[in-house]
């Protein structure tokens, strides 16, 4: 089942996808995959490889809401802007945040969401 709306908590080692919707919600975990090399640019590969991963979760998500660190958000952002223009329109803002628990994250995204598309004049899928 896919879900309109989801928040994307993200660090540079991991990022959980949150869709739902009034009555559900679906988690999804990625991780980054480390690799023990010397080669020059692998640790950009790496984090390449992951920010694609989630750019790929993000498939089918009407509105998304990205979460974390300052320096994690801003990287994703790059990564998106420069490498997956196509999910721009998907992403609706980001929002800085430390450790919230799963329930406080989604009562977050719910709240955000719910002004989001108050302001936009779009009325929130049911």
């Amino acid at each position: 089942m896919t879900l309109f709306h989801a928040v994307v908590r993200i660090d540079h080692h991991a990022a959980q996808v949150l869709q739902f919707d009034p009555d559900h919600i679906e988690a999804q975990t990625l991780r980054a995959h480390s690799h023990a090399t010397r080669q020059h640019g692998s640790q950009l590969r790496t984090e390449h490889e992951f920010f694609g991963a989630v750019c790929n979760a993000l498939a089918g998500i009407g509105e998304a809401l990205v979460v974390g660190s300052k320096t994690a958000q801003t990287d994703f952002r790059h990564y998106v802007e420069k490498h997956r223009p196509q999910t721009l329109p998907q992403i609706v803002g980001y929002e800085t945040v430390d450790q919230p628990s799963d329930a406080q994250l989604v009562a977050l995204a719910r709240k955000y969401f719910m002004k989001h598309d108050r302001m936009t004049g779009r009325p929130t899928p049911t």
